[in-house]
């Protein structure tokens, strides 16, 4: 699990005093830790950030529940955060109180992409951070322009509908970076299709999408709980309409180096639908179907 304590908007990172058994230069991380068996993840929360920093909490809310899968080598490992924002009793000050960390560091949202930091800090902040928050880009000079590098973290919304199910079927996709500014966005028209396999083939477009951009680290969100449900591994795929599309996705996968897979409600895709809509009204509105 994992804390995300504000003070005066800035967000409080710990600096980890030995680094990593793989060697990776490290790194600073949000303040994480496991439950101990009979523990409530609230009182597992309070418990870790007062044994790594002296304070204690006044207040915790629930925010998010962040699964996401890190490749390493030729496997895959993956991890599950429970996110809580935390407020600190009036009065505490942090402390260094363990020895798996060297210091500590307030910072701003908007600076957090400066630090080096862990991998799962960045998959937690990047997912549970607001669309459209300022973020300092990190951007290369590329022919003349200005591009994301390669690494680049970044969000991609994907959609897949049909009106009449089966009927005209299209998808959707609604790119968004570290930055929080929009990077691309579009849609393709299916034909005559189903709703299933057009989340699918909306997924699959998010996909191919990061690769022709050059981006590594993705976290992909959806609508669609029966997607996300089958991509975390909570159920699994059994139409047979669906395993051609689900394996062409779980092939492009393994071209990132690592992903998550989240669940919102339709108001909080709203961009990759109205690309849905529109190449929907596009074809339909020529007589075509």
């Amino acid at each position: 699990m994992t804390a995300i304590c504000k003070k005066d908007g800035d967000i409080l990172m710990l600096k980890r005093a030995g680094g990593r058994l793989d060697g990776a230069e490290i790194d600073f991380e949000l303040p994480t830790g496991k439950i101990i068996f009979g523990e409530q993840p609230e009182e597992a929360m309070a418990r870790v950030l007062y044994e790594h920093t002296g304070v204690m909490t006044a207040s915790m809310q629930l925010m998010d529940v962040v699964t996401f899968t890190n490749l390493v080598g030729s496997s895959q490992l993956g991890s599950l955060y429970i996110v809580y924002e935390v407020k600190l009793g009036e009065g505490e000050e942090v402390k260094i109180t363990s020895e798996r960390y060297s210091s500590y560091k307030w910072t701003p949202l908007t600076e957090t992409t400066n630090l080096p930091l862990d991998e799962a800090t960045m998959m937690v902040l990047q997912i549970t951070s607001t669309k459209g928050v300022e973020v300092k880009p990190k951007l290369l000079q590329v022919g003349g322009e200005q591009v994301l590098p390669a690494s680049e973290m970044a969000t991609i919304y994907t959609d897949g509908g049909s009106r009449g199910n089966p009927g005209p079927s299209g998808i959707g996709y609604y790119i968004v970076g570290a930055d929080g500014r929009e990077i691309k966005r579009g849609g393709e028209f299916l034909g005559m299709s189903n709703s299933r396999l057009a989340e699918y083939y909306g997924l699959k477009e998010g996909i191919e999408q990061a690769l022709e951009l050059g981006l590594r680290r993705v976290s992909f969100v959806s609508d669609s709980l029966m997607m996300v449900n089958q991509m975390n591994g909570v159920y699994k795929v059994k139409n047979k309409d669906l395993m051609q599309v689900y394996n062409d996705v779980l092939q492009l996968l393994t071209k990132l180096d690592s992903y998550s897979f989240t669940h919102v409600p339709r108001s909080q895709n709203r961009e990759a639908d109205e690309e849905v809509n529109r190449v929907i009204d596009e074809n339909t509105m020529r007589g075509e179907y």
